[in-house]
């Protein structure tokens, strides 16, 4: 690999890290918000329910705009705007300044989503070999280190402000330098051609390298993208059951303390970030659809001992597996994009993006209906089943031929020894 890489790999890796960190910074302080501003219980859902809402319309906005932009510009500035965003949240003074920072964030965070993503899928074309799982790990170790900070804020009763300010003191410029180093679909295939001489024109899989949204190539056809948005939505209404329940369940359902109630998501964090750091070795040996096909297995495993556990520790172990099993989901549904549509990935990724915040927006409330009608030993069942119905979809994991992206075309040419923005 040439130094052009290994700097964009890293460069990447840390924008991942920043807005793990920042995303867990918010919603892990929702209550605090909601004193800050008196926010009622009837309000908040719909603050909270804008945010993923307006990201999906930031995501689809990076469609048309990685057409005429590289998505390393798109990135380079969404992540100081979501930091920005993130601290006017704790610094604002009243509703409407709450409401518009909120609005901001979530235009922003679907930008950067997006095109975080597509620079991922870039590089590991340019790698020739699995390493999206390392990028979504160092966003799970964000989150973890956010989610410790905001622990820390709650337990000092600092202001929100105060919380927020260092992190985005910290985090933002060093994510402004490192975007020097972003490399964009055509600069991370010419470097990994003069540096290797065998993976220019090739892919992780065997299939052609990107040419990018703007490279001529033949559209997305959304009828083949269906089954990867399928899966996307699944495996985020499993995972917000997670984010949004497991302290009420093992606390209200099995009985569990308080303080006990607070461990499973910080186990599921952890094994998320454990199953992700390893998976992409599993990849490289397995292939991706068998390392689908087993995730989903353990997933689904993981919320039936959750449905069934007879105390709180057994409940533990079952979030403990859905963890293991959702955390390679996620990652290699947006690289199968890329592999489908190899001449048109960036316009891929963006509409699959949008499948992440619909599995969050449906996944809370369904559970929490289903609950409340039924039982929240029941609403558990759900989630399994439709993690379950990813084996379905899984060869759409495999390595595919050139079907659907025009992937014969040559890579766009970028000076990579002025870097991807023209540096």
């Amino acid at each position: 690999m040439t130094e052009v890489l290994r700097r964009g790999r890293a460069s990447l890796a840390f924008s991942f890290f920043a807005q793990g960190a920042a995303f867990a910074l918010l919603v892990t302080r929702i209550p605090a918000i909601q004193n800050r501003y008196d926010v009622s219980d009837g309000l908040l859902p719909v603050f909270l329910a804008a945010v993923p809402v307006l990201a999906g319309v930031g995501s689809v906005t990076t469609e048309q705009l990685v057409k005429r932009i590289p998505p390393s510009v798109l990135l380079r500035w969404s992540q100081p705007v979501v930091l920005l965003a993130l601290l006017g949240v704790g610094a604002g003074r009243g509703m409407a300044q709450l409401g518009a920072a909120l609005a901001v964030f979530g235009l922003a965070v679907g930008a950067l989503d997006a095109s975080m993503n597509m620079l991922g899928v870039s590089l590991q074309r340019a790698y020739g070999r699995s390493i999206m799982l390392s990028f979504h790990a160092v966003y799970s170790l964000g989150g973890i280190v956010g989610a410790s900070l905001a622990w820390a804020g709650a337990h000092w009763h600092l202001a929100l402000w105060v919380s927020y300010l260092p992190v985005v003191a910290v985090l933002l410029p060093a994510a402004l330098v490192g975007s020097r180093w972003y490399v964009d679909g055509g600069s991370a295939a010419d470097g990994a051609g003069a540096g290797t001489g065998g993976v220019e024109g090739g892919s992780a899989d065997g299939g052609p390298v990107d040419g990018g949204a703007g490279s001529g190539a033949p559209g997305v056809v959304f009828k083949v993208l269906l089954p990867l948005c399928l899966v996307m939505t699944f495996a985020y209404i499993g995972d917000s059951t997670v984010s949004n329940w497991s302290a009420k369940y093992l606390q209200d359902v099995l009985g569990s303390s308080e303080q006990l109630a607070t461990v499973p998501y910080n186990v599921y964090m952890v094994t998320t970030l454990a199953g992700r750091a390893i998976g992409d070795f599993g990849v490289r040996r397995f292939g991706a659809a068998a390392v689908v096909r087993l995730g989903a297995l353990v997933a689904a495993a993981g919320f039936a001992v959750v449905a069934f556990a007879p105390g709180a520790w057994v409940g533990m172990l079952g979030f403990t597996l859905v963890g293991l099993g959702l955390c390679v989901l996620v990652p290699q549904t947006f690289a199968a994009a890329g592999r489908l549509f190899p001449g048109a990935s960036d316009a891929a990724i963006a509409r699959l993006n949008i499948f992440n915040y619909v599995g969050f927006l449906i996944g809370s409330p369904l559970v929490g209906a289903l609950g409340d009608a039924w039982s929240y030993r029941g609403a558990m069942v759900v989630p399994m089943v439709l993690v379950l119905v990813t084996l379905v979809y899984a060869r759409s994991f495999a390595a595919q031929p050139d079907r659907y992206g025009g992937g014969h075309e040559r890579p766009r040419t970028v000076d990579v020894g002025r870097g991807s923005n023209g540096l």
